[in-house]
């Protein structure tokens, strides 16, 4: 998927780090009990964050050793199941399936053959993830059926691609308070923005060379796949933008057991993942579990 929601690893305290490395083996848990085995290859930092989000404000953190296939002998700190961490893991599933079956249907024969293969191993648990989430599957699949709609348009409109996009998101926002609901609808809606407009950008130069579509080239009016400097200041601005929207979200939400961490995500891991997408410093932002 996508995995542009992590921390700014450096800045976190040690207890902190361990707390959301065992958040992260708690969702892998969760993917593989609830989905199979298939279903952990999926798990990425994007969805550890919303665990986080909508971990309940009086559910205390607490953790145990538990058994992991990549630490066979000594375990990992796995923290303990939640409703969050149930949601997330289905919804997971849910946007990894569609977005597989997006690439299936954008790609040729060949090109689509890994993604083909991958949603044919998730289709089963899928079908138990939408039984599950109905709301949420319904909001996935039709969003993404109306952004692939507009790329066969070749929508020149960057901000109707994300909005669609962003409004995916907020379907994962769901909270018996109604004025809760609503703050996170919005911090989520600027994530998805964000998420959407800065996957472009990391994608632009492959999207060039493949003739796919890319809301950026098409806004702009770019070229071989590189960003001028102007287009590159103004999507800076825009991105920076939703960062603050976000921020300002959050804080009107109550804490909970994950403040540090989520604030360490927000104010510093953003920021620092979006500079190494335009610096091209780094590679694609994935999911990388080596690094936990």
């Amino acid at each position: 998927m996508f995995g542009y929601i992590r921390p700014l690893q450096g800045e976190l305290k040690i207890r902190e780090f361990e707390q959301f490395r065992s958040c992260y083996c708690s969702l892998c848990r969760e993917l593989k009990d609830r989905y199979g085995i298939t279903a952990r290859f999926i798990l990425n930092y994007d969805f550890v964050f919303l665990t986080m989000l909508l971990w309940e404000e009086n559910e205390e953190y607490s953790c145990a050793k538990d058994k992991c296939p990549l630490h066979p002998i000594k375990g990992k700190c796995i923290c303990r199941r939640t409703e969050a961490t149930e949601r997330c893991a289905g919804y997971s599933v849910i946007l990894t399936y569609w977005k597989l079956r997006d690439s299936v249907a954008d790609d040729g024969f060949f090109r689509s053959f890994p993604s083909r293969i991958s949603s044919l191993l998730l289709k089963r648990a899928y079908k138990k993830a939408a039984l599950k989430y109905p709301g949420f599957e319904n909001a996935v699949r039709g969003g993404l059926e109306e952004l692939t709609s507009l790329e066969k348009q070749n929508e020149p409109s960057m901000d109707k691609m994300a909005d669609k996009f962003a409004n995916i998101l907020c379907a994962a926002a769901h909270d018996e308070n109604e004025t809760q609901q609503r703050i996170k609808r919005q911090l989520l809606y600027h994530m998805g923005r964000w998420i959407y407009i800065l996957d472009a950008v990391n994608d632009i130069e492959e999207d060039d060379k493949r003739g796919n579509y890319n809301p950026l080239a098409v806004r702009y009016g770019l070229n071989g796949g590189k960003l001028d400097d102007e287009t590159k200041n103004s999507l800076e601005i825009t991105l920076k933008h939703s960062v603050n929207m976000i921020i300002s979200a959050y804080e009107l939400l109550p804490e909970n057991c994950w403040k540090e961490i989520i604030r360490n995500i927000i104010y510093l891991g953003m920021p620092a993942v979006s500079d190494s997408v335009f610096d091209k410093s780094t590679a694609r932002a994935g999911t990388d579990r080596r690094e936990i």
